[in-house]
């Protein structure tokens, strides 16, 4: 096995003395473990950054075989990690991204919505810069893993006519006709996730509260806790932004 690509750093753990497993998402391959010898030293730390963009060069003498990973940086994200919110933005979205893709299955999109999501954070460290890209990044991620939701029409009426809500059982809209007396078990659907551009912040926390739902019953269950607490501490530094 062997390849050399370009990777988005998702995850660094500790191996050995001074060694370091990593996973990096590549577009042409998609998440890809190695192991990078002196991945805790002084001088691989800033380049093993969540978010850096590196070249990999990983090979191996089988496929059963962890391979060795050698790393060049491309582009440091790491000044984001200074700032509070950025910085936990970044944590998030590659912890998900790391816990719920498979090894070694491409996925494209998700490559490029991730590189483009963590782009708008550097661009834009205000959260209103970049927290609509955040909610589009985890819907994307749903769907691409087979749990996307439906949101073309009204489960109730059939109809795709002021679509507000959406069913926590089984991910699809709701009108708001279809809605009626039901509409404290539905989670709202923020007008932005149809139509695009830009949110208020109550919507941009519903799109954060809808995809949450999903994420955590669909794709999360059963992870480790460190995951979704990197989520909570972004929920947490998020609303205190808006407060």
């Amino acid at each position: 096995m062997h390849l050399n690509a370009q990777a988005i750093v998702l995850a660094i753990r500790p191996h050995g003395e001074s060694g370091a497993i990593v996973r990096a998402l590549t577009a042409e391959a998609g998440m890809l473990a190695g192991y990078v010898r002196g991945g805790r030293s002084r001088q691989l730390r800033p380049v093993l950054q969540p978010g850096n963009v590196i070249l990999g060069d990983w090979r191996a003498r089988t496929e059963e075989q962890l391979p060795a990973l050698t790393v060049e940086l491309i582009h440091s994200r790491a000044p984001m990690f200074r700032e509070p919110l950025p910085a936990a933005a970044f944590e998030w979205a590659t912890a998900l991204t790391a816990a719920v893709l498979p090894e070694g299955q491409a996925y494209p999109q998700v490559h490029s919505a991730l590189g483009g999501m963590l782009d708008a954070v550097e661009a834009a460290p205000a959260a209103r810069g970049w927290a609509v890209a955040l909610v589009r990044y985890e819907l994307l991620v749903l769907a691409a893993l087979g749990f996307g939701l439906d949101l073309d029409r009204c489960a109730a009426t059939g109809t795709n006519d002021d679509l507000a809500f959406v069913s926590p059982k089984s991910g699809t809209a709701v009108s708001r006709s279809g809605a009626v007396g039901y509409e404290a078990k539905l989670l709202p659907l923020p007008r932005f996730v149809l139509a695009g551009g830009a949110a208020a912040w109550d919507d941009i926390l519903d799109g954060l509260r809808l995809t949450a739902h999903f994420l955590e019953r669909d794709l999360l269950h059963g992870r480790t806790a460190e995951v979704l607490a990197a989520r909570t501490r972004l929920i947490d530094r998020l609303k205190r932004a808006v407060a």
